[in-house]
């Protein structure tokens, strides 16, 4: 089940899921200062700490950290910790989940829940390279060219439907934070577009 189709007159209400700093968010926060299909209306962490939090204030956008309850079942923790997410999000009425830079591995059980309505971005060209080492494992592969997916979210690791990507170069000398870097700026201009075509009923399937 997709996102409802929404508009500019009636936007489409999304959560972005940050772990650190946010540059992705604030791209994305960016964008939407001119009217869009999606609306950021929710700012979630697990860390208290988290830089990306500090957005909320500067754009008038609702901010809150939910760190994981103190437990010592670490099952529990987790289920408990995801069902004070679930609230958050009902409550604030949203209807698609942004993860961007979003550390934590969401459960077989959440996931069905938002299925469909959860999308990520991976720093590489999927199928290849998924996981969290994407980048040094495409310079280990002497591959010329990565770049970076948005996907729906399923139950695998970096396996749900791939929405769009785009390419960049990788050259013979790369290394991991240069490429990181070149990607992270495909990423930025990639990830509020395809929102954007989402939230109006239209994505770009794998080229």
């Amino acid at each position: 089940m997709l996102p409802r189709i929404a508009s500019v007159q009636n936007p489409l209400r999304v959560a972005v899921f940050i772990s650190g700093s946010g540059s992705g968010l604030n791209a994305m926060l960016e964008y939407q200062k001119t009217p869009r299909a999606y609306l950021i209306s929710l700012i979630l962490s697990d860390n208290e700490d988290a830089l990306g939090l500090n957005y909320g204030s500067k754009y008038g956008v609702k901010a809150t950290a939910i760190p994981l309850p103190h437990t010592q079942d670490k099952i529990h923790q987790r289920l408990s910790h995801e069902a004070m997410i679930d609230e958050e999000l009902v409550n604030s009425n949203i209807e698609l989940i942004v993860l961007n830079g979003y550390m934590r591995i969401i459960t077989p059980l959440f996931i069905n829940k938002w299925k469909g309505r959860i999308i990520n971005i991976h720093p590489s060209l999927l199928p290849k390279f998924p996981g969290i080492y994407a980048h040094r494992d495409a310079i280990n592969a002497k591959t010329n060219e990565s770049g970076c997916t948005v996907h729906l979210v399923d139950d695998g690791i970096d396996t749900g439907h791939i929405l769009a990507q785009k390419k960049v170069s990788v050259s013979p000398n790369e290394t991991i934070k240069t490429l990181q870097e070149k990607i992270k700026k495909i990423e930025h201009q990639l990830y509020p577009e395809i929102i954007n075509l989402l939230s109006t009923g239209q994505y770009h399937s794998k080229s």
